[in-house]
């Protein structure tokens, strides 16, 4: 967009977390006053705050523009622009604000193609695409992810200023399909080699992986619902991604104990010494967790006649109704004496203490086959 509004007299650079500060630093030192500087998408730390206030007074022309909830602190200053909600009750990302901005400022005029463009990086960098079903804006990340930056920069330019209307071409449909098949395998892989973990009162899912954070994230969110949130650690970049798809957890505070911020179900940090202690080293022995089977017929969650978890030391963990709307758990056939409230407060315990998962139809109808046996000959 910054393209599209200044054409050659702009040069946009694209920085990390990691070295965002360093080269806010430089360029401060090395703005004249005919010169601009637009922060899109990242906030910045106390120091170059203090240089862009003192440097803003002076009417140097700078502005940041961001989203993110834990920038907000931002707006105190006259050059700061932070907006998490649209006017409209949905979520903000830096485009779309850059896009607000631009014609508030008469430097860019709205198109229906552009405009198109625009919702679609909002869908899908506030993850309101999968609520809304709007493939497309993940199809246009995935697009993103298999081009080079100078690339789909490029692609995206011609097709923004030319075309009516976004969509892809007959070409990148095939390919999107490629990369959603390679991406469901990755995620596939993921599931099997994620651990479980206590740290700070939170029950945590930590995997490595060093790409579709997004999507793995949601998914094993989904698939293993009992965990607060995913931490995905990528050792060689340093960097540790949050991801959570229960309203009740602020990741964007947890990135913060380390230094990192971001959305509240969305959000990262470097990989500092505390970091690496809890997310790497302290949990490098735990064995990996096991999803629940998707296929079983018989052994099905909230079964009247009860539902078989196991774990890896072979316990098995029976959850039954009492009758009295409340559920009960047996564990290697003996009753414990707390009941709970619903089927999934019993199911949350024992995976959260337990690391259980559902028994196999197999397991399940021997299990059966020998508490009834056993009633028999009682």
């Amino acid at each position: 967009m910054a393209k599209l509004a200044y054409k050659d007299r702009v040069e946009v650079r694209y920085n990390s977390i990691a070295r965002h500060d360093t080269q806010i630093q430089r360029f401060l030192e090395k703005m004249n006053k005919k010169s601009s500087l637009i922060i899109t998408d990242l906030a910045v730390n106390d120091e170059n705050a203090l240089r862009i206030t003192e440097m803003h007074k002076k009417g140097q022309d700078i502005i940041l523009i961001d989203h993110h909830k834990t920038s907000m602190k931002l707006n105190e200053f006259p050059w700061g622009r932070v907006k998490v909600v649209q006017d409209d009750g949905n979520l903000t990302c830096a485009t779309s604000l850059l896009y607000e901005y631009f014609q508030e400022q008469n430097i860019l005029k709205p198109t229906k193609t552009l405009t198109e463009f625009v919702e679609l990086v909002r869908l899908y960098d506030t993850w309101e695409w999968e609520k809304q079903d709007v493939k497309e804006a993940k199809q246009l990340n995935d697009l993103f992810s298999i081009y080079s930056i100078d690339e789909f920069q490029e692609l995206m330019m011609s097709r923004l200023l030319h075309e009516e209307g976004f969509s892809f071409s007959e070409f990148e449909d095939k390919i999107l399909s490629i990369e959603e098949e390679k991406t469901q395998r990755y995620i596939r892989r993921k599931r099997r080699e994620i651990v479980q973990t206590f740290i700070n009162d939170y029950c945590v899912g930590v995997v490595h992986a060093d790409s579709n954070h997004s999507e793995l994230g949601n998914d094993l969110g989904k698939t293993f619902q009992h965990l607060d949130y995913i931490a995905i650690v990528n050792v060689g970049g340093k960097r540790i991604s949050f991801r959570t798809i229960h309203d009740h957890i602020d990741v964007s505070s947890i990135a913060g104990e380390y230094g990192g911020g971001g959305h509240a179900k969305a959000s990262g940090c470097s990989m500092d010494d505390a970091a690496f202690k809890n997310f790497v080293q302290d949990i490098f022995h735990e064995d990996t967790l096991m999803a629940d089977p998707e296929q079983n017929q018989h052994n099905l969650k909230k079964s009247p006649k009860g539902t078989l978890f196991e774990n890896r030391q072979k316990e098995q963990y029976l959850i039954l109704p009492s009758g009295s709307e409340e559920w009960i758990i047996s564990i290697n056939g003996e009753q414990k004496h707390e009941s709970f409230p619903s089927f999934e407060k019993a199911e949350e315990y024992l995976k959260r203490q337990f690391s259980v998962w559902l028994s196999r139809d197999d397991s399940y109808i021997d299990f059966m086959a020998k508490q009834d046996i056993s009633i028999k000959q009682s």
